[in-house]
């Protein structure tokens, strides 16, 4: 069985994930479901989850990327240690 892993959040993840909740109470789930993930497999080796490694991104501003509907969530891995970095929301207008 692999050890799971454990979540640390930064300043800035903290700042944006509140801003958002004031007009996206969802993102409380979606948050909840994003904490499953990352602490059981956020190198996605089960291949079960929307998660990207990030090229050309330097560690320590999000190499990771997981995706949970309209929500993106970037994280670095340090050891056993999961680090969020930001978590933003795609407007369904972004390519348009």
């Amino acid at each position: 069985m692999t050890p799971s892993f454990s979540i640390r959040t930064t300043p800035r993840f903290e700042r944006v994930f509140r801003t958002l909740l004031k007009r996206h109470p969802e993102l409380v789930d979606r948050y909840a479901e994003a904490l499953t993930i990352l602490t059981r497999d956020p190198y996605n080796r089960s291949r079960r989850h929307q998660i990207l490694k990030l090229e050309g991104i330097p560690h320590g501003e999000g190499q990771y990327r997981l995706r949970i509907r309209r929500w993106r969530f970037r994280y670095d891995i340090v050891g056993q240690e999961v680090v969020l970095h930001s978590c933003h929301l795609r407007r369904e207008d972004t390519y348009r």
